[in-house]
């Protein structure tokens, strides 16, 4: 059974833009009655298809804290978390899978949900990205922020793979992960800048040199505002949902995150963390597994406006003309932005600036000497855009 919350717009005659996808809704139809590819019903099974994280309780404790829940403080790792399991759906099983309505289940959709269990067992639980992140400030208990929480990714992604290189040699990872920054401090604002050259580098990196270009997931922290966002950034976010590669935002009311992952006109469409379930641990060969908590069939709205201005935007990109697909939509979209956009892209580097602030981002040693061994190619180059980067704010 579907259940609206928030506006009685919602769902009525509006399109809807979903992750990359437009559904044309009439206001003469109903989800009961409509099997059309542009239906309700249509993109209420797209909705329901989401992997859908929340809150859970019971779980081993975190680290050496005493907390077996999140309730309360992880709606920001849960909505991440919501983001980074869209990608790896789409890497493995396509933009146009559905969750299937009978068992057995496919074995990639099975070991997708596995890797977010709440275990330090699981690849990408909520133990390793707190512990991933304690660096910038994640803790058990504690609330994060959206550029903190790409960070602790980076981080998670970067360690994951070096222990399956030693291991067995295979990446649990499939793509290069690319946290895209144009300032000293991403948390103070100031337009990304996605550098070509950069992408092509961390990509040919994931390849081992074996090739240069591999998936790349692209995760975007903005900063839209001081306490509320400013409203001409509110069409651009809107116009992201439309690119193919997109794959929503994280983002919500101030210190409430939720997973953005589709708008209708001035609303919001978006799946919520903050409903508490008990823990639940598929394991990565159960294709009989219930993954009934894991899927939500309740569409939930925020008017743009209300969005806290910290965010992050994600995208992901299969290839290389996907990859060029997305950057002429960015550049398209910087044209329409009136001198601020969300963020730029450019093909070159210069390799003079530091892009990120060392003391918060990176490990320096005791002489005060940088480790380059430790850095990716986003945090040592400075990208040179040829128009100018305004703050958003």
């Amino acid at each position: 059974m579907w259940r609206f919350l928030g506006t009685s717009k919602v769902l009525t005659s509006s399109d809807v833009w979903f992750l990359g996808k437009c559904y044309k809704l009439s206001s003469e139809e109903s989800s009961s009655d409509s099997d059309s590819e542009s239906g309700h019903a249509t993109f209420l099974e797209d909705f329901s298809s989401r992997i859908w994280i929340t809150y859970r309780r019971g779980f081993d404790a975190i680290s050496d804290s005493k907390y077996t829940s999140d309730v309360n403080w992880g709606c920001m790792v849960r909505s991440s978390q919501m983001l980074v399991a869209q990608a790896l759906i789409f890497h493995h099983l396509g933009r146009s899978w559905r969750r299937p309505l009978e068992k057995p289940y496919n074995p990639e959709y099975i070991g997708i949900l596995h890797m977010f269990g709440d275990s330090e067992a699981c690849a990408f639980s909520i133990h390793n990205l707190l512990q991933a992140g304690n660096s910038y400030g994640l803790a058990a208990g504690s609330w994060v922020g959206p550029y903190a929480m790409c960070r602790a990714w980076q981080t998670l992604v970067r360690t994951n793979r070096e222990q399956h290189e030693v291991v067995d040699g295979n990446e649990s990872f499939p793509m290069a992960l690319y946290v895209v920054s144009g300032d000293e401090d991403g948390e103070r604002g100031g337009a990304p800048v996605v550098c070509i050259d950069v992408a092509a580098q961390l990509c040919c990196d994931f390849n081992k040199g074996q090739s240069t270009w591999s998936p790349i997931l692209l995760l975007v922290p903005l900063v839209l505002g001081l306490d509320k966002i400013n409203p001409r950034y509110i069409p651009l976010l809107k116009e992201t949902f439309t690119f193919p590669q997109s794959l929503g935002i994280l983002g919500g009311k101030p210190g409430t995150s939720t997973y953005i992952a589709g708008v209708q006109d001035d609303r919001a469409l978006y799946l919520d963390p903050h409903e508490v379930q008990m823990a639940v641990d598929i394991a990565a060969d159960n294709i009989e597994a219930d993954t009934s908590s894991y899927h939500c069939s309740t569409v939930r709205d925020l008017a743009l406006d209300l969005i806290d201005p910290s965010l992050a935007i994600g995208f992901y990109c299969r290839d290389k003309d996907d990859f060029d697909d997305f950057c002429s939509r960015a550049t398209e979209l910087v044209d329409k932005a009136n001198g601020a956009p969300l963020f730029t892209v450019v093909q070159s580097v210069q390799p003079s600036k530091q892009m990120y602030n060392q003391d918060d981002v990176l490990g320096i040693s005791g002489d005060g000497n940088i480790n380059v061994e430790d850095l990716d190619a986003s945090e040592f180059v400075w990208c040179r855009a040829e128009i100018s980067i305004v703050q958003h704010i």
